[in-house]
């Protein structure tokens, strides 16, 4: 029997890559997302792409907060696990907007691990940040590197971080993996799916894609006072890495991966 995955903030950019590869390896799978910053046309493009694999997505225009419509969806489906890409993700933002964030993020969180608790899922896959580790001393990082985040939106990954280290301790029936990643880029092969937010982008290559396509007139490159050297990584690889780490939850005798021709 196919298994059933709840991808949360599943209309994102990174959320969507993932639904994708879940679809074409054959698992059912429900997209929750409010839809603040993507749209419904990647869920849309997402089941064009799957191909016949597309009639196991369903889509729910539905914010984390409100538990109501969470614990709905919940009753209505019984979900083999869960992956939480929803929340708000733009640095600068947080540090001017704090309580939105913690709102929205840690919150939203809370209600949705509450709600899976309720209906016996406890197998979880939650998209952090390398926001957690602040200002390391030396690079690369690896995870015994010291977790200081140092604005309100690393912190909140933080907080949601030990949220799960908490629930797992009180609770040896939860299985949580927790994936740290720093600049996710790149687009889907077909060039149908990638990263296009609402409003100004908050990273450097949705800025690249909007010039290339003429939406915008130039491109402005900040960052020149700080010789900072950071990490990326590929999306498709990235939401491969998502999916093996639900394989690390699940048995592996129903969660296989197919890698896309």
């Amino acid at each position: 029997m196919s298994k059933t995955i709840l991808v949360t903030g599943g209309a994102g950019y990174i959320g969507s890559h993932t639904v994708l590869q879940l679809l074409l390896s054959g698992y059912k799978t429900v997209v929750v997302d409010n839809l603040d910053n993507s749209s419904d046309v990647a869920p849309k493009r997402v089941k064009e792409l799957a191909g016949e694999f597309g009639r196991n997505l369903s889509f729910h225009q539905v914010d984390l907060r409100d538990r109501p419509a969470i614990q709905k969806i919940f009753a209505q489906t019984k979900f083999d696990a869960v992956i939480h890409f929803a929340g708000l993700k733009a640095v600068g933002e947080s540090v001017s907007k704090p309580l939105l964030y913690h709102d929205n993020n840690i919150i939203g969180t809370i209600i949705l691990l509450e709600v899976m608790a309720a209906h016996g899922c406890k197998n979880l896959v939650f998209s952090s940040s390398a926001t957690v580790y602040g200002w390391p001393k030396k690079v690369p990082c690896t995870e015994e590197f010291p977790l200081s985040a140092v604005n309100p939106y690393g912190r909140t990954k933080l907080f949601i971080e030990e949220i799960c280290r908490d629930l797992r301790n009180s609770d040896s029936q939860w299985k949580i993996i927790l994936l740290r990643y720093f600049n996710p880029v790149g687009a889907h092969p077909s060039g149908h799916i990638g990263e296009d937010p609402r409003g100004t982008p908050n990273n450097l290559m949705p800025f690249v894609q909007q010039v290339a396509v003429g939406r915008r007139q130039a491109l402005t490159v900040f960052g020149k006072d700080y010789a900072t050297k950071d990490e990326f990584v590929l999306s498709m690889s990235m939401n491969w890495d998502m999916i093996l780490s639900s394989t690390e939850l699940l048995s592996t005798t129903f969660f296989v991966i197919r890698p896309t021709p």
